[in-house]
């Protein structure tokens, strides 16, 4: 019996716990050479083209489209072959696999995470590294999940990342993918041919022949038919006095990628910081011509961290450290329908209004088609959150570690402002600055927010 090799999924970022199965590239059975695609991975970071680590047959594929592998666990079989030229075994890959041990005591099994190899998860512990929104963990357990059905729509996050970047209308695009999935494939295959463009008139059914009337299309009985909603029983009481069924309050959804990312990381966050928000209204009357308000509010941040550099800081709650930056790299929060990203734009304290405007552009270009290098989304010093350009006032932003505060700008207004001998109408901006109170105090940061406020309120 020839020897069977397992192929670990290895770490595809850095310390992303999981990967959900995008398509794969090969089926059980085909024979495949080392370094060619083998399976696309979303993370929640990108979609990346895992190669094979083998020249030979592939025997078994643990998993299918939709479903997440977590880092660490099997992800095919293969039958190398001998005959063939195969990766030497401490050869990389172009994948991190994790970082060595450390030199010391081992850590105790339950703080031990699962670092993958080619030859099978190795034990060993490993640092929590930066990501999406935060610091992620690891495991070694496998996920059986569903693509998403959004309008009707089979599909994973990054099939409809790549939909919109090649401005194909998805719900025109025929599955080809188990149980009527939209692959990347599909969606590449409609982009060659032209066949689903978005803004297209929606595909008409054919007229019936003359003289003719269609058969009406009678439902298929079966227990996924349900009767019509109405607010009261036939005897005129109200029709639900339990909690609702399954049925009534849709079905469970596991979250993947960013969204499954975010959800590990806010909770972290709630669980250990001590946070506290201070509010205030910035009073841009003086402003001189139209002015770039995004680019004004990095500035003032920056400023602002040069005042206070308390709060432009890591902290280590373990530890009880804290690390002052002389630089201000500010992550910039940015929503899409897949979560929450926050990409950093480096060295916001050496750049003017047209270099960030630039640097900002080129981030939300690279978010949402999802080519932005992971690096890019980690190890900034501060944020802001700008979801007034949505809705809101004030806000309580989350700080996520080890950063020790964030700034939130609500939704423009004009407010009336008493002044010297009567009243004025002032355009303002209000502004929420939450941080850890761990690390800094309230003075420092009520310090930081008059700093803030004050750049805001220059003319130019």
């Amino acid at each position: 019996m020839a020897d069977t090799k397992t192929f670990h999924l290895p770490d595809l970022g850095e310390g992303l716990p999981d990967a959900t199965i995008v398509e794969w590239h090969v089926k059980e059975g085909d024979t495949v050479k080392l370094d060619a695609p083998l399976v696309s991975m979303e993370t929640a970071k990108a979609v990346v083209d895992v190669p094979s680590p083998y020249t030979g047959k592939v025997v078994r594929l643990h998993g299918a489209a939709g479903d997440v592998i977590e880092t660490g666990a099997a992800l095919a079989d293969f039958e190398p072959d001998p005959n063939a030229k195969q990766r030497a075994e401490a050869e990389p890959t172009g994948h991190h696999h994790g970082p060595k041990k450390s030199v010391g005591s081992p850590a105790p099994d339950s703080a031990k995470k699962v670092v993958a190899s080619d030859e099978g998860g190795e034990v060993a512990e490993r640092e929590d590294e930066g990501t999406v929104v935060g610091a992620m963990v690891s495991g070694n357990a496998v996920h059986v999940e569903q693509a998403a059905s959004i309008g009707g729509v089979k599909a994973v996050p990054a099939v409809r990342a790549l939909a919109r970047k090649l401005k194909v209308d998805i719900t025109r695009v025929r599955p080809s993918g188990a149980g009527g999935v939209v692959t990347l494939k599909d969606v590449k295959d409609a982009a060659a041919t032209g066949s689903a463009p978005l803004g297209a008139a929606p595909a008409r059914a054919a007229p019936a022949a003359a003289g003719r009337h269609p058969a009406p299309e009678l439902a298929e009985p079966g227990p996924a038919s349900a009767p019509a909603r109405t607010p009261v029983s036939l005897a005129g009481k109200p029709v639900r006095t339990a909690p609702p069924s399954q049925q009534a309050s849709g079905q469970p959804e596991q979250l993947k990628g960013v969204r499954r990312n975010m959800a590990r990381v806010m909770a972290e966050a709630h669980a250990s910081v001590v946070p506290t928000t201070l509010v205030d209204d910035a009073d841009l009357h003086a402003w001189i011509g139209k002015q770039d308000i995004t680019a004004r509010l990095i500035r003032a941040i920056v400023a602002a961290c040069k005042a206070v550099p308390a709060l432009n800081a890591w902290f280590d709650g373990k530890n009880l450290s804290r690390t002052l930056h002389p630089h201000v790299d500010i992550g910039i929060a940015v929503d899409t329908d897949d979560g929450l990203f926050v990409p950093a734009l480096r060295n916001a304290d050496m750049l003017d209004g047209a270099g960030i405007r630039t640097a900002i552009q080129r981030l939300r270009a690279q978010v949402e088609d999802r080519t932005i290098p992971a690096s890019e989304l980690s190890g900034y010093t501060i944020s802001l959150s700008n979801f007034g350009m949505f809705a809101g006032r004030y806000a309580t932003p989350v700080v996520v570690p080890p950063c020790v505060a964030i700034v939130g700008a609500g939704k423009l207004s004009h407010d009336v402002v008493a002044v010297m001998g009567g009243i004025e109408v002032h355009r303002r901006l209000p502004i929420s600055l939450t941080f850890d109170h761990r690390a800094a105090t309230g003075g420092e940061a009520a310090r930081f927010l008059k700093a803030l406020l004050d750049d805001l309120a220059r003319p130019n």
